[in-house]
């Protein structure tokens, strides 16, 4: 594929903090992205959308690599079953989006 593959403007609520006409579907870190808020956030549409343009594989990648702190526990629970990936259990910790951490990080004094 040449070119800059374009976001489509229906995708712009899953990915709500983000210049949609400054990303490429084909871009690798766009696409990560992409693929992680659509799983998380997407809606039907979107996820349609998503399994249209990006392969089995290239999801399941972006799942077995999941970033730091941006996914929902109940998405990544779901997409690592409905996919068969079993995450390492420090990975799994650190992708969830945690704004109450339990280990010690924020103490009050």
């Amino acid at each position: 594929m040449s070119g800059k593959q374009k976001i489509p403007k229906f995708l712009q609520s899953a990915l709500w903090s983000y210049s949609l006409d400054a990303m490429s579907a084909d871009n690798p870190s766009d696409r990560k992205l992409i693929i992680e808020q659509i799983l998380n956030y997407g809606t039907q549409d979107q996820l349609d959308w998503l399994l249209g343009n990006y392969t089995k594989e290239q999801i399941k990648e972006v799942v077995k690599n999941p970033s730091r702190g941006l996914w929902q526990k109940d998405s990544l629970n779901y997409w690592t079953k409905i996919l068969e990936i079993i995450l390492p259990k420090d990975t799994y910790k650190n992708a969830i989006f945690n704004l109450n951490p339990q280990d010690g990080t924020f103490k009050h004094t």
